[in-house]
């Protein structure tokens, strides 16, 4: 899960696709700024959504345009039933994350893993929203930490209140949070911690 501010573990996914911007990248290295990078990324459409019968296939960045593409292709689809993440690195705007989550559990869909779906961080967060959640064998899950781009999550006390929209959301969707907590642990802003079998049981991520 990240937070509501850009990480540095956003930076590795944002040099991937910078090319399709007109900000070009070597006037962001110059500034140094990562915040200026995640702007621009917002104003491109980073997320490809596929019908396929009763299943839509999303790939891609979450960003700012991701949930209005979301809402179009179910009102012209309205018998879509699952939501199949393939490659969904992360999230580019949280804000946006969060309400496109709490949109698929709030339409009843389940979420799937294909056999070669890698998600990561935003991406595992829109994973849970799913009514019924399943996964292939070979799919990859990556989980870590948040960064207000000073402390880590980590860093703050409990019951601090920077844990709270994280916190809350991953008990409505699995029931507690004990998931949350492992995340924040799991792996630094700055890296991914790809979850074992073991753990997705553990956590309850998966529902059959």
């Amino acid at each position: 899960m990240q937070p509501t501010q850009p990480t540095s573990s956003r930076w590795r996914r944002i040099t991937k696709i910078a090319a399709v911007i007109a900000l070009p990248v070597a006037v962001i290295s110059m500034f140094g700024c990562e915040q200026i990078a995640v702007v621009a990324m917002n104003q491109v459409t980073t997320t490809e959504f596929t019908v396929q019968g009763d299943q839509l296939l999303m790939q891609g960045e979450i960003n700012s345009k991701t949930l209005a593409q979301f809402e179009q292709v179910m009102e012209e689809n309205p018998d879509i039933n699952t939501l199949v993440e393939l490659d969904v690195p992360g999230s580019l705007d949280d804000d946006t994350m969060i309400a496109l989550a709490y949109r698929v559990r709030e339409l009843g869909l389940n979420t799937h893993l294909t056999a070669t779906s890698e998600i990561y961080s935003g991406g595992v967060d829109v994973f849970l929203a799913g009514v019924e959640r399943t996964m292939e064998d070979g799919a990859k899950i990556g989980v870590h930490s948040w960064s207000d781009g000073t402390n880590e999550a980590k860093d703050f006390p409990r019951d601090a209140p920077e844990h709270e929209q994280n916190r809350l959301y991953i008990e409505r969707m699995l029931g507690g949070d004990a998931f949350y907590w492992f995340t924040i642990y799991a792996a630094p802003a700055d890296d991914i911690h790809v979850m074992t079998d073991a753990e997705i049981g553990e956590y309850g991520l998966l529902t059959r």
